[in-house]
């Protein structure tokens, strides 16, 4: 696998690029934003965000504008609103520094399979899912799934609210799906983080709230998605006081 390592301090970029080559990947470094996005495109970006000449956010946003390869986040930055806006733009997973190159390698290969996974789903009929609180409604391979005013279209990938299109991260789409399987129902932290990210995912246990936290922002209403406390999250369809869904 071709990976680009975006990667200004040298002494982070050296082992890792000797570490990952050891492991059979093909490792290019760029020491700046500028370069990074000057470079062949690769099969897998691994983003610092603390860049001398442009923020990786910024990097982020320009890469995912042009292409869908995969975006880890390599960050020394404790800010969740960082993971979040990165997240939100499209970066697939992040890693905050310091990690070791097993981690890093374990998490090349799970972010490469669930792309994989989006692509092949995406191009296969979507499963019958419940149209509303009401009860569940068939779903064709190209018919939306309707939730209030959210439609979920499993075949493209896209999502509208109003009839309005919200661009979604990969991520992002995949949780939606997996709590609109049955809209109302709880979904606990474990079956989400089996269904959306892989089977005894060993990341942070962080990761998931920072992804309900995007796709609530994305959503323009956090009641959206409740949080059962200590168990999970379930989509509840909001409504306005007049009896609009909204």
């Amino acid at each position: 696998m071709r990976v680009l390592l975006i990667e200004d301090d040298d002494r982070v970029a050296g082992p890792l690029t000797e570490g990952l080559s050891r492991f059979g990947f093909a490792v290019e470094h760029a020491r700046t934003g500028a370069a990074g996005l000057a470079a062949p495109e690769p099969e897998m970006v691994l983003l610092d965000l603390g860049l001398p000449d442009m923020d990786g956010i910024d990097v982020c946003r320009d890469l995912r504008g042009r292409s869908d390869v995969p975006i880890i986040m390599i960050t020394a930055r404790d800010d969740e609103l960082d993971r979040v806006v990165g997240l939100e733009l499209g970066a697939d997973d992040y890693l905050s520094k310091p990690f070791g190159v097993r981690e890093l390698v374990a998490r090349i290969r799970a972010v490469t399979r669930r792309t994989r996974h989006s692509i092949a789903a995406a191009g296969a009929a979507g499963p019958r899912s419940s149209g509303s609180l009401d009860g569940p409604a068939p779903t064709g391979p190209s018919k939306p799934q309707c939730i209030g005013a959210l439609a979920i279209d499993r075949r493209t990938r896209k999502v509208h609210l109003h009839q309005v299109p919200i661009a979604l991260a990969p991520k992002e789409f995949d949780l939606l799906v997996c709590l609109a399987e049955d809209p109302g129902a709880v979904c606990s932290r474990q079956q989400i983080l089996d269904t959306v990210w892989e089977a005894h995912y060993f990341g942070p246990a962080k990761t998931l709230d920072v992804h309900v936290a995007a796709l609530r922002r994305k959503l323009g209403d956090p009641a959206w998605i409740e949080n059962i406390r200590g168990i999970g999250f379930r989509l509840v369809p909001q409504v306005h006081p007049d009896g609009a869904d909204r």
